[in-house]
């Protein structure tokens, strides 16, 4: 098995430091609705964590999502 010496991740993307539009193009295959850069935007609008360079750290992000959900409940009333 290959080692990698320097902590990058494969393909050159982080999960703790996605741009926006990476996050998108990487949520939308694995849920049931597209995401879409502009719903991310709007997210940190209202508050998602950033990093200091404005990428998302995607484990925050998700706990966040998770939290606003329980605190809102679900957008479709269920």
């Amino acid at each position: 098995m290959a080692s990698n010496s320097d902590n990058s991740q494969p393909g050159g993307l982080s999960p703790a430091a996605l741009a926006v539009a990476d996050a998108a193009k990487l949520l939308s295959p694995v849920g049931s609705a597209p995401v879409t850069r502009e719903m991310i935007e709007a997210d940190v609008a209202d508050g998602a964590p950033t990093n200091a360079d404005g990428t998302l750290h995607l484990v925050l992000y998700a706990a966040w999502l998770v939290s606003r959900l329980s605190q809102e409940g679900s957008p479709d009333g269920a």
